[in-house]
């Protein structure tokens, strides 16, 4: 590991924890007064929901070619160590055009999401159906924190940057309605309260360039 990742992405992982422990902490002593029926995720066209309860406690949502072997795979082993349930997909096994309803039931089945913003975020249709989807579930009471990897939180929001670029080709792939919903989510979740590398460690992460395949 280089000493950027140590200073930068060792210190955001801390953060990370913290938060997830502070939760955990307030969600145990409020747990009593939960109404059974807030767990229940609400059906959408592209995802049964039909199964209810909590089976894990993070859903990671996340570029595997930027941030895979890396950022990703050193927070994912930091959540197991302290024994925080997470799921991981494998996008490389995903066919068709929608999201399966196996990835849909873990989104629904978790209690947060951390959304790795990176620069190839967008490029990917599987992480934009997968987020459509954490939004959707946010409605009933999935938490998400996201992190902005080498991207600003702007670009995310507002679809500027790399984002615009991969914009431009997903419109000449996908209807108006599916681009529509796919923007409106990350303007929702890019307007959240997160972390931002370049706002870590003293901005030890350099920024990469935005040059991505589609």
């Amino acid at each position: 590991m280089n000493t950027a990742f140590r200073l930068g992405g060792g210190i955001l992982i801390l953060l990370i924890l913290k938060k997830l422990f502070d939760k955990r902490t307030t969600d145990a002593s409020a747990g009593g007064n939960k109404d059974a029926a807030s767990s229940s995720a609400s059906a959408t066209q592209e995802c049964d929901s039909s199964s209810s309860g909590r089976d894990y406690e993070v859903f990671l949502s996340f570029r595997g070619e930027d941030t895979r072997t890396n950022f990703t795979d050193h927070l994912y082993n930091a959540l197991l160590e302290k024994g925080i349930h997470t799921f991981r997909d494998n996008e490389e096994l995903r066919i068709g055009e929608k999201i399966d309803q196996g990835l849909c039931s873990a989104i629904h089945k978790s209690k947060i999401a951390i959304i790795i913003f990176s620069k190839g975020y967008a490029f990917s249709k599987w992480c934009l159906f997968e987020l459509a989807e954490i939004v959707e579930s946010m409605e009933s009471q999935l938490k998400v924190m996201p992190v902005f990897y080498h991207v600003d939180p702007s670009d995310v929001r507002n679809q500027t940057g790399c984002y615009q670029n991969a914009f431009r080709e997903h419109e000449k792939n996908f209807d108006l309605e599916t681009v529509e919903k796919w923007k409106k989510a990350l303007k929702e979740v890019g307007g959240l309260k997160g972390w931002d590398t370049e706002n870590t460690a003293d901005g030890t992460y350099s920024r990469a360039d935005c040059r991505f395949k589609s």
